[in-house]
């Protein structure tokens, strides 16, 4: 029997390991707190969350202030890849960190897989 830090460990490593342009992957609380990741070392975890937790407070705000309606996934995009945020449940974010030449609907399709099983596992 597995915990559930366990699955969500899993359910993480999967993602980056059978999507060949994830190059990490995080849940983070909705606070900021990193819940999991499979991140490089070089990676400050506590950073990362919290600036998901930013990103994430800002893009639900614009998209209720411009009646877009519930935020369902961002991304910021930069000259050397993506960042991803996608929803996990009702308290958690997938994030993901994806190359520039990354196939972004492949991103966002496992990524929604992913967030799928995190959300039953938190």
């Amino acid at each position: 029997m597995t915990t559930r830090a366990e699955g969500i460990q899993h359910t993480l490593r999967t993602l980056v390991t059978n999507t060949p342009d994830i190059e990490g992957a995080a849940v983070v609380s909705a606070d900021g707190l990193i819940v999991a990741s499979v991140l490089s070392t070089e990676t400050d975890e506590d950073r990362v969350s919290a600036m998901a937790a930013a990103l994430l407070a800002l893009g639900e705000r614009t998209a209720e202030e411009l009646g877009r309606g519930t935020l369902e996934q961002m991304y910021v995009k930069g000259e050397h890849g993506y960042i991803v945020l996608m929803n996990a449940g009702s308290d958690s974010v997938l994030e993901a960190i994806a190359g520039s030449g990354a196939k972004l609907g492949m991103v966002l399709l496992e990524m929604k897989r992913a967030a799928a099983e995190l959300a039953r596992l938190i």
